[in-house]
């Protein structure tokens, strides 16, 4: 490795990172207990460092340049694993105890989140973990979860969000269904196809139309509001059905049709309370969750 050509400091790398999660440089300073023009100049330094411009001003709001975007990725894995080392140095994974309630909608309760939880229990043993299942915004407010994955930014000011990244939703079938009534060659070929649906109000149908899909009810022959439910249904071929290509994978025996329908962007946002985000506990939990959703 050429160690010379290292020419930034971590609590550079720090300041930048923070200003990204936090949306902005005050809210960045106070999360890391510095003042505004102390990590501008960090900022400012890293910039001078690596010869790029990080960020645009752009009215009240800081946007991220092509560089910025590019250095993101590997500076939220410098982060984790700072974090991870920090937590190996101090033994603090081991001895940390306590409860945590983490809500997930169904299908990420299901297919998502367990193996992110045998990596948890190894790391941290002292942690019992309760998972609240549900398809509703859990409002953490009101400490009905300490721990939040849900897919649209929270507006609360008192919560901490953290996009981790943003999935892609597209339709699936089994072959046992593309063998009873064949995939359908593209959008304009759905007439005769099955769906599989989450509800029996339009609401699904308006949705799937405004993304290019036109659907009429007669097409949803199966429904169910627990999506974990409803992707059972597709894997056993009882129609067609839309998935976020995480949970999709883990099934190898769906086939994605319709290539031509355009997938539908699936953000993953890890939320928690900014009180509960100064609990060496919740922080642990949060971000063991941040980098196994990644």
């Amino acid at each position: 490795m050429d160690w010379r050509s290292v020419s930034y400091d971590w609590n550079q790398v720090r300041a930048f990172l923070a200003t990204v999660e936090e949306g902005s440089l005050s809210a960045a300073a106070r999360a890391l207990g510095l003042t505004q023009p102390t990590l501008g100049r960090q900022v400012a330094g890293l910039e001078a460092a690596l010869g790029v411009t990080l960020f645009e001003r752009i009215g009240k709001t800081l946007v991220l340049t092509a560089p910025g975007m590019e250095l993101l990725e590997q500076t939220r894995a410098m982060g984790e694993a700072a974090s991870r080392l920090s937590l190996a140095a101090t033994g603090q994974s081991t001895s940390i105890e306590g409860h945590v309630r983490i809500s997930a909608s169904d299908s990420y309760a299901a297919h998502i989140l367990p193996p992110i939880l045998v990596d948890l229990a190894r790391r941290a043993p002292g942690i019992n973990v309760e998972i609240v299942v549900s398809n509703q915004i859990s409002d953490l407010r009101r400490r009905e979860a300490d721990i939040a994955i849900r897919h649209v930014r929270p507006s609360e000011p008192e919560l901490i969000a953290k996009l981790i990244r943003t999935a892609l939703a597209h339709c699936y079938a089994a072959p046992a269904y593309i063998r009873r009534v064949g995939a359908p060659a593209s959008l304009s070929d759905v007439a005769g196809a099955q769906f599989i649906g989450i509800d029996q109000s339009p609401r699904m149908i308006d949705y799937l139309a405004a993304h290019g899909l036109h659907l009429a009810p007669r097409q949803f022959r199966y429904f169910s509001e627990n999506t974990a439910v409803a992707w059972e249904m597709v894997r056993q071929g009882l129609g067609i059905g839309l998935a976020s290509e995480d949970i999709a994978v883990q099934s190898e025996e769906v086939i994605r049709v319709l290539p031509d329908f355009p997938p539908i962007p699936v953000p993953i946002w890890l939320v928690t309370h900014r009180e509960l985000h100064t609990s060496a506990r919740i922080r642990l939990v949060f971000d063991v969750l941040a980098e196994g959703l990644r």
